[in-house]
């Protein structure tokens, strides 16, 4: 489906990276002399580590979410199994096939005549190694500068706690699907011809004016927001022309949107027009936007819920947070009101149950029976003609039988009269319920008009009334507070797998410092791009905190470590030989620096048409893919600063709190003074 293929495109720029580590590490150690099966063996001694330590992390920081429950677990479900099982089969080939491929592939450096190519790639190779002596040097200074590093690191996580604070949220991004619906909402009572009328002088309007707009479908007497009949109503599908020829904003769904608000109602002042997207995510609602349920938990009356419902409505509107507030719960529908005979009934020995049969059956419907025919199963439905039921005072016409046979009309046993009432009455989890339908207004997220929704409820609504939310607003509300725990659990996983490759409590510790400049870097660039879409008016949804840029998130986690995995890996090997921490971070820095930048380059490379893609379906791309090309341009460019200033400090932390600098080291002296 359309999100495993999201984890194809991360994928590709992640396959790459275990080979890339392979391969420069064999090619460095050409340029000493070495012949290439000398150099892949020498090589594949010194990076296997690395190389499986890379796929653990990735797979640790995957795994552990792809058994979370609930929407948001069947989300991040699609990601997790395709990243893990590319990154095992990656791991794998760079272990086995790639170092083959290099002993047969790669050929000595000759230091005869050289063409064009060699003499510009010579040139690139002494840029980078002075480019290389220069970072070291930076490095060097920046250790010696510890506390301002760390320092610095906290200004970071408190940056990024403030940057999930204030970046918009959502569950989903809406997307622009090709097509939209709007509802018409005329006052109660109205007939079915007035209804038909208004709907299709809406649609011509809309179709004139509305740009992008190819084709309007009118559906008169069906209210999509309540999903249920009524004369009042009638619901619009908008077709939109092809993504191809919309790419202007103003042709977007969402531009339509807003000017089927504008247009239709200006059409059509008598009644309420409103449009909205369809679900992001089919099936989870009828219509998009916000689903409230405004729980009446004490039986109010249904004039003095209408009273209060209305207040909410009203007060919802005049939030900036918000428009199109209106609801599908009215007291003022026209209806009759029967009062039966009871006396006469029982006079006449008719069966109470069989009066209620016969205004069921022939007023509502009945089903009877069913059949088979052509493959298929058709239920019989036994009901009035339409003549028959279309009129109040044809109960003369519909009769029950009496205690001596004899066939009694309704209309000598049933009194009538006109009244007003609701058309539906709803319930959610048992309690009797009123819905509640919002758009968030233009520049604020679905998470900024759920809490606007809420805090009116709290102010408008007395003692007695609860809050749920229904449809793709009760999975946005449920999948708010997993982000921290997921972020969480992923630290901890790739914390424990590093303790056990390493066997050591301080390696977990030198990786993961750096960790929250990915997420720092993730937020900065969807927070940026919020706020520049919105102020100049080309708002797009995926620039928030959605799913899809948790996932995103998450990614970028496993590949900060990635990159700190490199570094510290050779640092520690260095360290266990009795390097001091300082030379063996500086060393490692030097020797890891054009694998970092290759790796990490071909990523962000690769990602780069998720965070530009246009189209159908672009807000969710855009939303992962500005996540982790943002987040792994950032990590990369402080990582390779800051990540072996946090090799030393755990170094010198570890050496202070235990007197030795690793216990292996500790190990291999106390065997040697025993010997």
């Amino acid at each position: 489906n359309t999100l495993t293929l999201f984890a194809m495109v991360l994928a590709i720029g992640l396959v790459v990276d275990d080979a890339i580590v392979v391969i420069e590490n064999v090619e460095q150690h050409m340029e000493r002399g070495l012949s290439p099966v000398e150099a892949t063996e020498v090589a594949m001694a010194e990076v296997q580590g690395p190389v499986v330590a890379i796929a653990f992390v990735l797979s640790a920081v995957f795994i552990p979410i792809a058994f979370l429950g609930g929407m948001t677990g069947i989300l991040y479900r699609q990601f997790a199994l395709t990243i893990a099982v590319s990154m095992g089969l990656s791991a794998f080939v760079a272990l086995t096939l790639t170092p083959a491929l290099c002993a047969i592939i790669l050929k000595p450096h000759e230091h005869g005549k050289k063409n064009f190519f060699s003499k510009f790639f010579d040139a690139f190779n002494d840029w980078f190694e002075r480019t290389k002596n220069s970072y070291v040097g930076i490095v060097a200074k920046v250790i010696s500068g510890t506390k301002l590093a760390v320092i610095f690191m906290l200004i970071v996580c408190g940056l990024t706690g403030l940057l999930f604070k204030v970046l918009p949220s959502t569950f989903v991004p809406d997307e622009d699907q090709g097509y939209f619906m709007a509802a018409i909402l005329m006052p109660e009572g109205t007939s079915l011809n007035r209804t038909s009328t208004t709907t299709d002088k809406v649609a011509a309007v809309i179709k004139e004016n509305v740009p992008g707009v190819k084709d309007v479908i009118t559906i008169a007497g069906y209210n999509v927001i309540s999903s249920g009949a009524k004369s009042s109503a009638a619901t619009l599908f908008i077709s939109l022309h092809p993504w191809a020829e919309r790419k202007d904003f103003e042709k977007s769904a969402t531009s339509a949107i807003n000017n089927v608000f504008v247009y239709g109602n200006g059409a059509a002042p008598e009644a309420f027009v409103m449009g909205f997207n369809p679900p992001a995510l089919p099936g989870l609602g009828q219509v998009g936007g916000l689903t409230m349920q405004l729980i009446d938990l004490e039986s109010h009356p249904d004039n003095e819920l209408s009273d209060i419902t209305d207040k909410i409505v009203q007060a919802a509107n005049q939030r900036p947070e918000l428009q199109g507030v209106n609801t599908t719960f009215s007291v003022t529908s026209p209806s009759y009101k029967y009062d039966l005979d009871q006396k006469k009934i029982e006079m006449l020995g008719v069966n109470l149950a069989d009066v209620y049969s016969a205004l069921q059956v022939n007023f509502g419907g009945m089903e009877v029976d069913d059949y088979n025919r052509f493959g298929r199963t058709y239920k019989v439905v036994m009901q009035s003609d339409v003549y028959f039921r279309g009129e109040i005072d044809m109960l003369k016409f519909m009769y029950v039988k009496g205690a001596n046979g004899q066939s009694v009309p309704l209309d000598t046993l049933i009194s009538y009269k006109l009244n007003t009432g609701t058309t539906q009455v709803t319930r959610f989890n048992g309690k009797r319920s009123v819905f509640i339908q919002a758009q968030p207004a233009e520049g604020y997220s679905s998470g900024q008009a759920m809490a606007a929704l809420t805090d009116v409820v709290h102010q408008v609504a007395p003692t007695g009334f609860g809050v749920e939310w229904s449809g793709q607003s009760r999975e946005e509300q449920k999948a708010s507070g997993s982000t921290g725990q997921v972020m969480a659990l992923a630290l901890v996983f790739v914390f424990l797998c590093l303790a056990a490759l390493y066997e050591s409590w301080s390696v977990p510790f030198s990786v993961l410092m750096t960790v929250p400049t990915g997420i720092f870097g993730a937020l900065l660039s969807e927070f940026v791009l919020n706020y520049y879409t919105n102020n100049f008016g080309i708002g797009n949804p995926g620039f928030q905190n959605s799913v899809y840029m948790q996932i995103g998130v998450i990614m970028i986690m496993g590949l900060a470590a990635k990159n700190a995995i490199l570094i510290v890996e050779f640092a520690k090997v260095r360290t266990d030989k009795g390097m001091e921490a300082v030379k063996a971070s500086l060393e490692s820095a030097g020797l890891r620096l054009r694998p970092i930048l290759m790796t990490s380059f071909a990523f962000i490379i690769g990602c780069v048409p998720l965070a530009t893609a246009t189209g159908a379906g672009s807000a969710a791309r855009n939303s992962m893919g500005v996540a982790v090309v943002g987040g792994m341009t950032i990590a990369t460019f402080l990582g390779i600063f800051l990540i072996p200033v946090f090799f030393v400090v755990v170094q010198h932390i570890v050496q202070k709190i235990f007197g030795k600098k690793d216990d292996k080291v500790a190990l291999e002296k106390n065997s040697a003074s025993t010997n």
